[in-house]
């Protein structure tokens, strides 16, 4: 593959077959992260952030904001938030401090049906649905939300914060992938460690959580999220005692839409048999 062509503006993922997604990733490896993104501002179409602002994805976000004011323009690339209505009081604070701070265009997308709070939520669902029913609660209140706001923004790519050295799933990501949906999904950082994301946020100030200073460094749902013990892995304080190390976001989309389809019928089932029983008591 021509050198010239790693900068020609990609129109959507069917651009790439696969010899020419391995070329662009064997070219992208090489390049530090403030590059990629520079490439991905210039290439990809319809390009989001999509952050939980844990330290990853906030070296992304200063480092698009340097880019931008680099090119004296606004900030380049909107942020797309989920809020699961379970984040810690301290992540949401940080999403605001964040858009302040960087003057960025914050999406911020929450469950279906008006459920803007924990009890409207519970209401509809009932209370720990992440202990009932953990593919619903993943499918709610992150992948669906996540596709209304592909849909609704007409998003062709995104940029995540996963990295290589957080191992399970993330073990053997690429920079630049296309998932089952056709999605383009930008790792600017897949080849740096934590050690290397701590550095960066400390020499340039960046906003982080204040739980980080508690121990904590992978942070999500705060009924899922504790802080690492010892040398365990940074993501281990996730889902800790679980076979699990995602949330569904980077899982096979059909594959969760399938299963949470297949629950709901279940639930349903039985909320009418028990209204038969009621009926016939």
């Amino acid at each position: 593959m021509p050198s010239i062509t790693y900068h020609i503006k990609i129109q959507s993922s069917t651009d790439l077959t696969p010899e020419t997604l391995q070329h662009l990733n064997d070219y992208l490896k090489t390049l530090e992260p403030k590059e990629i993104l520079e490439w991905a501002i210039d290439c990809l179409p319809n390009l989001y952030q999509t952050t939980a602002f844990g330290l990853t994805g906030l070296v992304t976000l200063d480092l698009i904001s340097k880019i931008s004011l680099d090119r004296n323009q606004p900030h380049l690339i909107p942020l797309i938030f989920l809020d699961t209505l379970y984040h810690f009081k301290e992540t949401l604070e940080l999403a605001n401090r964040c858009q302040t701070t960087y003057q960025v265009p914050l999406k911020t997308y929450r469950p279906l049906h008006n459920q803007n709070t924990v009890s409207e939520f519970e209401r509809e669902f009932g209370p720990q649905l992440w202990l009932k029913d953990e593919d619903s609660y993943d499918f709610l209140v992150k992948v669906e939300p996540a596709r209304r706001a592909y849909e609704e923004l007409q998003v062709q790519s995104i940029i995540t914060g996963r990295r290589r050295s957080q191992r399970g799933d993330r073990e053997t990501i690429s920079v630049l992938e296309v998932d089952t949906t056709g999605l383009l999904k930008l790792n600017p950082l897949a080849y740096w460690d934590f050690q290397q994301v701590w550095t960066y946020v400390r020499a340039n100030e960046v906003p982080y959580n204040a739980l980080v200073d508690q121990g904590y460094r992978s942070i999500g749902d705060w009924h899922s999220t504790r802080a690492p013990n010892g040398e365990d892995g940074e993501r281990s304080g996730r889902w800790a005692g679980q076979q699990k190390t995602e949330c569904g976001l980077h899982k096979d989309y059909f594959k969760m839409r399938a299963a949470f389809m297949a629950s709901k019928k279940k639930r349903e089932a039985q909320q009418q048999q028990v209204r038969q029983n009621a009926i016939t008591a």
